[in-house]
């Protein structure tokens, strides 16, 4: 499979007033009096804006398999251990552990922070300080619950099996590319509750030892991503995989292109949302996920068409580097 890359021209970003959070609050449908974790959000969605206005973004980076195709949105039920996705010519096929399930929800912020740390540090044998070191890194409250839902993430994450391929046709002859891979061969992660204490003595350090194959996936096509959106979003990941999808999908465009809601190579089989299939039902959440997406991107072009059967999409830049350049793979 080779790599997708895009030349497009430098276009510095434009200078553009921030909003002001009672704005935020308006479009997002929030009351007069918000709860502790809205305004969180909102402090984060501010916090993205102003790093894109100022083109200091936190870049991480996302493993293609999940930007194209999403993890299941809810927790499956008992006893679901196959999920499926496509998007166009691209299929996901992720079969969980059956002493762990499938990876669900925020679950996905997991090889978002392994495809992250394997490319800036350019190995698969990656480490870092400690767990608390990832519940910062996507403003998840520290603590024995957070901790606890982290732990369960990585196991299910650990006992995933992957399938990831293409089915195209040149001429007569079909063409298919598959991969197949688990995330990580060896894991060993501790937690300290004393932020005092970045390291265990010694080298007792967080130590992820990731597959040959996710790692050569990672590497020959890493996506950029914005990890400051990532935190904003942590707890909506419909919304993060839209925004994603998103940064990598206008990114790519050559104009105005339209993007089927429903079909076997619609959005809604895209995205991990098999709740939502209904048509009405769908459209509704996913002008919700449209209003976050908007709120920490206002140009972002992606909009539903009149009729309801389309996202319409066009080319724009979600990450901007220092000197007005467009960071993407």
């Amino acid at each position: 499979m080779s790599n997708v890359s895009s030349s497009i021209p430098d276009v510095r970003p434009v200078k553009r007033r921030l909003e002001h959070t009672s704005d935020i609050f308006n479009r997002m449908a929030v009351g007069p009096v918000p709860s502790r974790q809205r305004l969180r959000k909102v402090d984060f969605i501010e916090c993205v804006r102003l790093r894109r206005e100022t083109a200091s973004q936190n870049l991480g980076f996302s493993s293609r398999p999940f930007v194209l195709c999403g993890l299941p949105i809810k927790c499956p039920p008992p006893g679901t251990l196959v999920h499926e996705r496509r998007n166009g010519q691209f299929v996901l096929l992720v079969t969980g552990h059956p002493n762990y399930g499938l990876p669900w929800g925020q679950d996905r912020l997991v090889p978002l922070f392994l495809a992250t740390l394997a490319t800036r540090q350019q190995t698969r044998r990656i480490t870092f300080s400690s767990a608390s070191e990832m519940l910062d890194t996507f403003g998840m409250q520290q603590g024995g619950s957070q901790y606890r839902r982290l732990i369960g993430a990585f196991q299910r994450i650990f006992g995933a099996t992957i399938f990831f391929g293409t089915d195209t046709t040149r001429s007569i002859s079909p063409v298919v590319h598959e991969a197949r891979f688990n995330f990580m061969s060896e894991a060993r992660i501790w937690y300290s509750r004393d932020p005092d204490q970045p390291n265990l003595p010694g080298d007792c350090q967080n130590l992820i030892m990731l597959t040959e194959e996710f790692y050569r996936e990672v590497m020959e096509h890493p996506i950029p991503t914005d990890l400051e959106a990532a935190k904003a979003l942590s707890s909506s990941p419909a919304a993060l995989d839209l925004f994603t999808w998103l940064s990598y999908r206008c990114f790519v465009a050559k104009g105005e292109e339209r993007i089927s809601l429903f079909g076997e190579f619609g959005l809604a089989n895209q995205l991990g949302c098999v709740q939502y299939r209904r048509p009405r039902r769908f459209r509704e959440r996913l002008e919700k996920w449209l209003t976050l997406v908007h709120a920490m991107w206002p140009a972002c072009p992606a909009r539903i068409s009149q009729d309801g059967h389309y996202l319409l999409v066009n080319c724009a830049r979600a990450l901007i580097s220092r000197g007005g350049e467009h960071a993407c793979a």
